[in-house]
């Protein structure tokens, strides 16, 4: 199965791809999609960045799946805002692809990941790194984006193996601590 992880954001989106096979994560891509106001650029040519960005990545590796972190308020309302827009914009990407999306908390991400869930950036840097035998630490925003793919990889493990015991007990949504699956 291959995994799209987004970690989404309005000036830098991240992205990360990785194969599993069973209990095996391989390392396929990541980056990020960058937009700026500076070059005069609004916001509905951003969240257009981002949209075409998506595609692009869809596009060039052809995921199975995705995820996508879930936002929570800030403390500025404006900036909570703006990011729930631009989290809209890799959404509609995402399913507009036909892809299935399931949707973790930074809480859950962290957990996964690192196994706890106040873990610093830093640290999912490292486990990242670590969990699929990188090179090097990736950026912050590709990183979280590879924790989701690693987090979703889980769950899917976990959720296939809940079906192949009681197929008619379970269910795909709310299946990982109010995690989201459509």
């Amino acid at each position: 199965m291959r995994i799209l992880g987004i970690d989404p954001g309005l000036q830098c989106t991240g992205f990360g791809v990785i194969d599993t096979e069973g209990a095996e994560m391989h390392y396929v891509a990541s980056g990020t999609i960058q937009t700026s106001p500076k070059n005069g650029a609004l916001l509905p040519a951003r969240l257009r960045i981002l949209f075409d960005g998506i595609n692009e990545v869809v596009a060039r590796y052809q995921p199975g799946v995705a995820a996508c972190e879930i936002v929570f308020v800030n403390v500025n309302p404006q900036a909570t805002l703006l990011l729930g827009q631009a989290r809209g914009a890799c959404l509609t990407a995402l399913v507009s692809n036909d892809l299935s999306v399931a949707e973790y908390t930074a809480l859950q991400l962290k957990k996964a990941v690192v196994g706890h869930g106040k873990a610093a950036k830093s640290q999912v840097q490292e486990m990242v790194k670590r969990l699929l035998r990188l090179p090097g630490l990736p950026g912050q925003d590709a990183a979280d984006a590879l924790g989701l793919c690693i987090t979703h990889a889980q769950v899917s493990r976990t959720v296939a193996a809940i079906n192949r015991v009681s197929p008619l007990q379970a269910r795909t949504h709310a299946a990982y601590k109010g995690g989201r699956h459509y």
